[in-house]
């Protein structure tokens, strides 16, 4: 047996794809969180405007497909149960959500939009969606198809859970 075929290539043909691979996966990573500080500041800017936080705004957002219970909330929104808890009780007080029994667990509630919350979930969502399409402006058809796969197949590898497409406004 010769050499090459027991030994993995490492020529200098390997080492460049390997950058090139590197750099591609960084560029990507940079892209992705320059877009996440943009998002962010969308729901910071939708908020300010109906007096709400970004995290506020997300929770109704979260709602707009019907009640969702705690466990879950916290795995969407990435909070803990004690600063979910607060940020719920800060919204129930606005009369924007409700607590309601959970049907399958009576030791557990649902959170589900109140109307004032229904109207002010559609508005928040309706702006934030017109927002991203200026963003998007500059991409035609086939291009918003390809980003929204691709980040599709990302975020159904991530190890962490966040909101089903059918939970969001568009889908319910």
């Amino acid at each position: 047996m010769t050499r090459e075929q027991t030994e993995p290539a490492t020529g200098p043909e390997v080492r460049a794809d390997d950058a090139d691979a590197d750099a591609g996966a960084a560029g990507l990573a940079g892209a992705l969180v320059r877009l996440t500080h943009v998002l962010q500041h969308v729901f910071a800017e939708v908020g300010r405007a109906q007096g709400l936080t970004p995290q506020q705004i997300q929770l109704l957002c979260a709602l707009s497909g019907g009640p969702v219970g705690m466990s879950e909330l916290s795995r969407w929104l990435h909070l803990g149960k004690s600063g979910l808890t607060g940020l719920v009780d800060r919204v129930e007080r606005r009369g924007l959500v409700a607590r309601t029994p959970d049907a399958d667990d009576r030791r557990a509630c649902r959170i589900a939009l109140s109307p004032a919350g229904e109207g002010l979930a559609a508005r928040a969502h309706g702006e934030v969606t017109a927002r991203v399409a200026v963003m998007a402006a500059g991409l035609d058809a086939g291009e918003r198809a390809a980003l929204t796969d691709a980040v599709t197949r990302i975020l159904d590898a991530a190890p962490c859970s966040a909101p089903a497409p059918e939970a969001w406004p568009e889908h319910a």
